[in-house]
């Protein structure tokens, strides 16, 4: 499987992410949106919104390795922030720091982030969703 990330030269370069993902492969693997829940489902990090962004990322990670994948396999993050503003903008960063060092990797999928009203749960700040592609 093989899949370029790109930043078009006329296109803005954002540290975050890459703007474009390019795939190739058979298996399509579609991850349902991640909350900061453990195992046992308690609310890792409640009120602290880099603490559940770090764990959401962990929990898609989690999710990837079940399929034999990883997040050198993904081709687009969504992930959606209760009451989004751009002041958040440090604790979401921080949060994917944290994700990056305890998963020992850098998420650069293209992606987009999109402010919500609320969740599923009052606790829970944010969700993040993959897609990933394999051979």
């Amino acid at each position: 499987m093989s899949i370029t990330l790109v930043n078009p030269k006329d296109l803005p370069a954002i540290d975050l992410y890459r703007q474009v993902a390019v795939a190739t492969g058979s298996r399509t693997v579609y991850i349902a949106g991640q909350v900061s829940w453990d195992a046992d489902g308690n609310t890792v990090g409640a009120g602290d919104l880099a603490a559940q962004i770090a764990q959401s990322y962990r929990n898609v990670g989690i999710a990837l390795a079940e399929v034999g994948a990883t997040f050198a396999d993904v081709v687009k993050l969504t992930v959606y922030v209760v009451d989004w503003t751009p002041d958040k903008m440090g604790a979401f960063v921080d949060g994917l720091a944290r994700a990056a060092e305890s998963l020992g990797m850098t998420p650069l999928a293209p992606g987009t982030l999109i402010g919500v009203a609320a969740l599923s749960d009052p606790d829970h700040l944010v969700e993040v969703e993959a897609v990933a592609v394999l051979d």
